[in-house]
């Protein structure tokens, strides 16, 4: 459920709502992470629900002492209004046996609030690819039949690599068996975008192969990707600079060795 803060009177009609899945990497989140805080996007409200582990912390886009003493929740929204963009972020893994649920949350907020389009930002296993997905680019992505409607000229004039069907059962030369969409590593994106499909929802999905580690260059890669669409920054692949680290990272892999261990 989400929950409005006290200050904020929140519509997101024609909005384009960009959000992560909890996957490999942590991609999506940390791309996210870039988004909100270069546009320096205002807080409106949290979702609510108990599908996420509960969690609560400082600020993680703070720029000076008293942002830092802000509460912040698994969950939350922001909005750039001049963009007509709206941000989720989720800072929690979804509780795996209550997926489904939280899946069912998302798609009934987003009909609720009138988003004209949903993005979410994912990633999935480098390790787990089918042998065609080895060559070229490790950017996919995916589009409901209402997006593609409404966004087929501008996906073809971007030359973006759709997310390939692979065989059920690899190896096996069965003609009977239709070729399925496997996203290893990706959490709820896969469940995500079937259910946008059967409810007729306009939401694409952007990933990106990846592999565990230090994945910040992966979050750039997304984001800038992503970019190439929204067209939130002008540029920014030939100034790196302008997207805007969170002071959170500084933590991103804890603190410093303590001088006194040498």
């Amino acid at each position: 459920m989400f929950i409005a803060s006290e200050k904020s009177t929140a519509s997101f009609k024609d909005f384009t709502l960009v959000m992560p899945a909890v996957a490999v990497g942590n991609v999506g989140q940390l791309a996210v992470d870039l988004i909100v805080s270069t546009l320096n996007m205002t807080r409106v409200g949290y979702v609510h629900t108990d599908c996420l582990i509960p969690m609560a912390g400082n600020n993680p886009y703070a720029t000076c002492k008293e942002d830092s003493e802000q509460i912040h929740t698994a969950a939350e929204v922001y909005t750039a209004p001049e963009l007509k963009l709206a941000v989720l972020q989720i800072r929690a893994p979804i509780i795996q046996t209550k997926s489904k649920k939280f899946r069912q949350l998302i798609t009934s907020w987003i009909k609720a609030s009138g988003f004209s389009r949903t993005v979410v930002l994912s990633s999935s296993h480098a390790y787990q690819r089918d042998d065609q997905q080895l060559q070229g680019t490790p950017l996919r992505y995916l589009v409901t039949p209402s997006l593609l409607k409404m966004s087929a000229d501008a996906l073809k004039e971007l030359g973006w690599r759709e997310m390939e069907r692979v065989p059920a059962f690899p190896g096996l030369a069965d003609a009977n068996s239709e070729p399925r969409l496997y996203i290893p590593g990706g959490g709820i994106t896969k469940g995500l975008y079937t259910d946008s499909c059967a409810e007729d929802l306009p939401l694409a999905v952007l990933l990106l192969f990846c592999s565990e580690g230090d994945n910040i260059p992966d979050a750039f890669t997304l984001v800038n990707h992503l970019n190439d669409w929204l067209h939130l920054l002008d540029n920014p692949s030939q100034a790196p600079n302008k997207w805007k680290i969170p002071t959170s990272w500084s933590l991103l892999f804890g603190s410093g060795l303590p001088p006194a261990l040498f």
